[in-house]
């Protein structure tokens, strides 16, 4: 029988919802991961996502055990508040949701 593997502090991702630029930096500093699956940390929000999509990317997000870290743009926090707030008011720790400044949001 083989070791099961715990995860361990170097093992934890950070996960981004964001505009193009806000993801494309962050992806450029190294945070962006797709695993064998195809699952990304990360999501894109422009014209055309869909409230629902933005969602669905928070709460697998927010489930996975490999995430330490949500960085979700204020503009894309305001279309799923209700859900964002829901989180906020569960009490969970980790992962740790983190609002950060939007260039369309002053």
């Amino acid at each position: 029988m083989g070791k099961k593997k715990f995860m361990s502090q170097t093992d934890m991702k950070i996960g981004v919802i964001g505009d193009e630029d806000t993801v494309t930096g962050m992806c450029l500093a190294g945070i962006g991961h797709v695993d064998g699956q195809g699952k990304k940390n990360f999501l894109v929000v422009d014209s055309k996502t869909h409230q629902k999509e933005v969602e669905d990317k928070f709460h697998e997000l927010v489930s996975r055990k490999d995430v330490a870290m949500v960085l979700i743009t204020q503009a894309c926090a305001e279309g799923i508040r209700m859900t964002v707030d829901q989180y906020a008011a569960s009490g969970q720790v980790i992962p740790t949701v983190l609002e950060i400044p939007s260039a369309e949001m002053p």
